[in-house]
């Protein structure tokens, strides 16, 4: 999610009957930009039209950090699909890596597949309509990287902030595994956000804010990483920064090269 671009305009999808109140899907373009609103002017997913499989806003660019402790995941698990910037990177970046999306709202699957591209599903690939909160609870021990991006109307969805939510996203999580939470600093609520988390997975989180007065992103480790690993951060993100022409080595500057907890 970031600020507003102009010029916007609904997209041609229908509304969901099946939801009680479900957000409008909202297009706009700009210099070559093509950006997805739901529910407000915010803008919740970029794509550069010219190369519509790159990551556009810097907080998808940096919640691709979690690469820096669990370089070569089995399984990514993600709840919110929205345009599918991380969807489409993951897929065509990690060609050996099983996605999962959650993704509540069929007219934003419909206009992310339509208008941003975003792949059919396939052996790699499986888009499922359903609430986030209830399919993590179903599915403990079931994948590596669990990626939240879930934004109502400009605030959190509040199913996906609650101490039981955290708590069920440990347990979804393998031994080494990573949750990446994107949170809004401005948020009046955020310190409690980050204190459940805390409390979820025993002190053991760390965050990067990706962009000032924005988005923070948080990881949440299931099992701490090694003080090599915390320590070999600035290498780590160089071979990165070269194998996936990501701004890595900028964004481990903003996290602690010794192991915090």
């Amino acid at each position: 999610m970031n600020r507003f671009l102009k010029r916007g305009r609904q997209a041609n999808a229908s509304r969901n009957p099946a939801l009680a109140d479900p957000a409008l899907v909202h297009l706009s373009e700009e210099y070559g930009i093509r950006s997805l609103h739901l529910g407000s002017s915010m803008v919740q997913s970029a794509m550069r039209i010219a190369a519509p499989n790159e990551l556009q806003l810097a907080y998808t660019q940096c919640m691709m950090c979690f690469l820096l402790f669990c370089p070569r995941p089995k399984n990514v698990l993600m709840i919110g699909l929205g345009g599918g910037s991380l969807t489409k990177f993951v897929y065509w970046q990690l060609p050996t890596v099983n996605t999962t999306v959650i993704e509540i709202n069929p007219q934003v699957v419909a206009v992310a597949r339509s208008q941003f591209y975003v792949p059919a599903d396939d052996e790699r690939l499986e888009v499922l309509i359903a609430e986030g909160s209830e399919y993590i609870a179903a599915h403990p021990d079931s994948t590596d990287i669990l990626m939240v991006d879930g934004f109502d109307d400009g605030r959190q969805v509040a199913s996906l902030c609650t101490q039981a939510f955290y708590d069920q996203a440990s347990e979804a999580l393998t031994r080494n595994g990573v949750l990446v939470v994107n949170l809004l600093s401005r948020d009046g609520r955020v310190h409690e956000y980050l204190a459940r988390l805390e409390n979820s997975f025993a002190g053991r989180i760390t965050t990067i804010l990706a962009e000032p007065y924005g988005n923070l992103i948080v990881f949440a480790f299931k099992h701490a990483p090694t003080r090599a690993a915390w320590e070999e951060l600035p290498a780590t993100a160089k071979m990165l920064e070269k194998e996936f022409s990501l701004p890595f080595s900028k964004f481990a500057q903003k996290l602690p090269h010794r192991r915090p907890f």
